[in-house]
């Protein structure tokens, strides 16, 4: 009994230390961000350490509300590059505090890690070469398609009901700019992945109008930050940030900033305007699964 008491104790004390993220940034006067390296115009490296993107400043804004939060003079940021293989362990390890660049807020995820509001909500499409003649899943039969590492993208083809039956070969690329590069060699015929990726990689690319992105939405998910699970002090105050910021104008301003106006470093647009179903999760801010979302 004694012995049980002494585990019980033992795991309610590492809880309470996995939980309290808001304590520790304070502490230490730091906050780690967990940043993508080519998630299209969301999170992306310009090389040397600098990392940019709508959800990099955006988690910039909500280190700063926290920064004021917790009565610091200042509060220094570290960019911790995640993958999609790595960003649920370098959360659930307490290596990241918040990670906010292009993942997906699902039911399986959730019983690992947190999610803060939606404030993205992608469609999953495929990016062809303009010559190919693909226009969609029916020609995918036989063909190579390409996704990357830790995404559920290509699961998503292959349950779509018009896949059923099809035979085509998945490659996998270890991130999104490696996955492009296996469409752009002609490795494979076709990418899998998130739209705003797939544009913002043909926006990037050395010849754009070489690329089109066709077919079905595969899916419609809610991109969320993600942060540790059971640590409600810390998930207000990251949502009451991006909900403020919902409602001051301050998210559609970065939306515009990244989606609709030259981006760096080639200084392109990626054009892709403000979609419904994102106004609506900003309208009505919600962490609500993808699961919710294919209900409707």
């Amino acid at each position: 009994m004694k012995k049980s008491l002494l585990v019980i104790a033992a795991l309610l004390a590492l809880g309470t230390a996995q939980a309290d993220t808001l304590k520790k940034i304070k502490d230490s006067g730091t906050i780690t961000l967990g940043v993508r390296e080519s998630s299209g115009a969301l999170s992306y490296t310009l090389g040397d350490g600098k990392y940019v993107g709508f959800h990099t400043e955006m988690a910039e804004h909500i280190s700063a509300d926290l920064r004021k939060k917790l009565g610091l003079s200042a509060l220094a940021i570290k960019y911790q590059p995640v993958t999609s293989q790595n960003r649920i362990p370098l959360i659930e390890n307490g290596t990241v505090d918040l990670e906010c660049g292009s993942t997906t807020n699902n039911a399986a995820r959730q019983k690992q890690v947190a999610f803060a509001v939606t404030t993205y909500v992608e469609e999953v499409r495929i990016a062809v070469k303009a010559n190919s003649g693909i226009t969609g899943i029916a020609q995918l039969n036989g063909r190579n398609v390409a996704t990357t590492t830790g995404t559920t993208s290509v699961q998503l083809l292959r349950k779509h009901e018009k896949a059923t039956g099809m035979d085509f070969k998945e490659l996998f690329g270890k991130d999104h700019a490696d996955s492009f590069l296996l469409l752009e060699s002609g490795r494979a015929d076709a990418f899998v992945m998130d739209g705003q990726i797939l544009a913002g990689s043909i926006a990037k690319s050395k010849n754009p109008a070489d690329y089109k992105i066709v077919g079905e939405v595969l899916n419609v998910e809610p991109i969320a930050c993600m942060l540790a699970k059971d640590d409600a002090p810390f998930k207000a105050a990251v949502d009451d940030s991006i909900k403020a910021m919902m409602k001051s104008g301050e998210l559609a301003k970065l939306y515009d900033k990244w989606f609709l106006q030259p981006i760096p470093p080639a200084n392109t647009r990626v054009g892709l305007p403000l979609s419904e179903a994102t106004k609506a999760a900003w309208v009505n801010p919600n962490d609500k699964p993808a699961e919710d979302y294919a209900k409707k």
